[in-house]
Formats: structure tokens, sequence, C-alpha cells
């Protein structure tokens, strides 16, 4: 199996938001998209991963950093395994092969997703040192920034890196900042069984809700000024889906069901395909 039909395949089995609007993509723009997206999910997997302290998350983040920090046209084969190889054994297959996944996308593109992934892996480890501690709405705009707004900026990059395309990067900001709120409401019982919250001190549920909502507001704005193309596919897709959860959410419920995924997948594919 090649790389790229590889990483479809960990795609698949490590995300259901994602797995398709990547797999709709075009040869070249996939291949960066799933290249970002798998090297912050082998990151997240760090920082929410179950068995580890702390300390030993903000030693792999950094290290993962600094590692992606000193690429020049590549990583040698042992680049990031000479770092944590006494935890490959508890680490998610997706963070053990990292450097795979770096080297999926185009080189054009690439040093600017390693970038960004070396600069949110800093960002978790910092948070890691502090066990997610948040105060204020300002360290709840720090955090999602972090590790969800900037994602935002990156896919900008992609976007106009792959066709020319313009966005307004506050807007960009919001789309990845309201995705991430979306996902603080919905784990946020289960992070608090670890002993992290995420709202900020004397908010409720429905703060955070609100929120959720003022950034999915610029989500909306960013997807709707997007032209017709992969853009705005890719887009759609995850917008569609945070917005369905937000509301069951609001409703009582603890996310969507997988089958009302796929529903709200499939309605949005069989729209795009009438109107193309």
């Amino acid at each position: 199996m090649d790389l790229r039909s590889d990483a479809l395949q960990i795609l698949k089995e490590t995300s259901r938001t994602f797995y398709i609007p990547i797999s709709i993509l075009p040869p070249g723009l996939q291949e960066a998209v799933a290249s970002a997206y798998l090297c912050m999910r082998a990151i997240d997997e760090i920082e929410d991963h179950p068995e580890l302290d702390n300390f030993t998350k903000t030693k792999l983040l950094r290290i993962i950093s600094s590692t992606l920090q000193a690429g020049v046209d590549g990583f040698a084969v042992d680049a990031f395994s000479v770092g944590f190889s006494e935890y490959e054994n508890s680490l998610e297959e997706v963070t053990v092969r990292v450097r795979e996944w770096s080297l999926l996308a185009p080189e054009t593109i690439a040093p600017r997703i390693w970038d960004a992934t070396a600069a949110m892996a800093d960002r978790m480890a910092y948070w890691a040192e502090r066990n997610w501690e948040i105060y204020t709405e300002s360290d709840l705009d720090r955090y999602t920034f972090g590790v969800a707004g900037a994602v935002g900026l990156l896919l900008s990059d992609l976007w106009t890196w792959y066709d020319g395309t313009q966005t307004n990067r506050t807007q960009a900001i919001g789309f990845g900042r309201g995705l991430q709120a979306v996902n603080i409401l919905r784990n946020h019982q289960e992070d608090k069984r670890r002993g992290v919250n995420f709202f900020p001190d004397g908010w409720s549920t429905t703060n955070l809700h609100d929120y959720a909502r003022r950034n999915l507001v610029l989500a909306d704005a960013y997807t709707k000024s997007l032209p017709p193309g992969p853009a705005l596919d890719f887009c759609q897709i995850p917008l569609t889906l945070a917005h369905g959860t937000l509301d069951a959410l609001a409703n009582g419920r603890e996310k969507l069901t997988r089958n009302e995924v796929i529903a709200l997948i499939e309605q949005f594919i069989s729209v795009n395909m009438k109107v193309g």
C-alpha cells in the first residue's frame, strides 16, 4: 500500500469528521491536508493520552516540535523514533508514524505544515505543564487558538498555495475555534474525569455554548466567502457537523449518533453533486 492510501486508511480509522472531506479533495491538496491532519492528530493523541503523565506528555511534544523545526528536505528514518522509542508501545499508531505523515505533503508546502505542527506541539506542551488550567475567557481564547484557530490559518495557507483562494484570517481563526469549542462541550464530562476543565471560572455550559456559537458565526462567514471548489467542499462538512452537534448538546444529548453523522454528510454530498 502506498503512503497516500495508507494515510487515508488511518484517517478513516481515526476521524469520522475529517475522513470524507479529505478523501474528496483533488490530488496534491489531498496529500497536503491529510499530512496536516495526521501530524496534528499525532500530537493530539499525546495531549489526550489517558496513561501518560503531564511531564511525559510535555517531553514528547517538545521532542516532536524540535525535530520538525530541524527539518530541511525531510527527516532521517529514526529522527522521531529515537526521542520516544521507550514509549512506542504506549503511543497510538498515528503518533508513532508522525515522520511518514510529515513527508506526505508536496515538498512545496510541507515546511509550512511542519512549522504549524511544531508550533502547536510547543503550545500543547505549555498547557500540559499547567494541566490545562483555564481561569478566564482570555485563557480559553489562547488555548483554542493554539490547538485549533491556528489550524484555520494553516488551512487558509493551503487553499492559497493550491489555487490562489484568498480568505479572511480572523474568520479562519473563528472556524478553528468554533469547531474546538464544540469539541470541548462534547467532551466536557470525559475531560473532567481525567482532571481537566476547559471552562473558565464561573462559566456554565450555557456560557460555553454562547462562546461556540459566536465563533461559529465567524466560521459560517469564512465558509460562505469561499468560492466553489475544494476549499468550500472541505469546510462545509465539519462545519455542518459542528452545528448539528451543538444543537444536539443544547437538547440534552451527548453527541450526534453515527447514523446522524452519516445522514448529514450524505445530504451534503447529494446536494453538492446536484449543484455540480
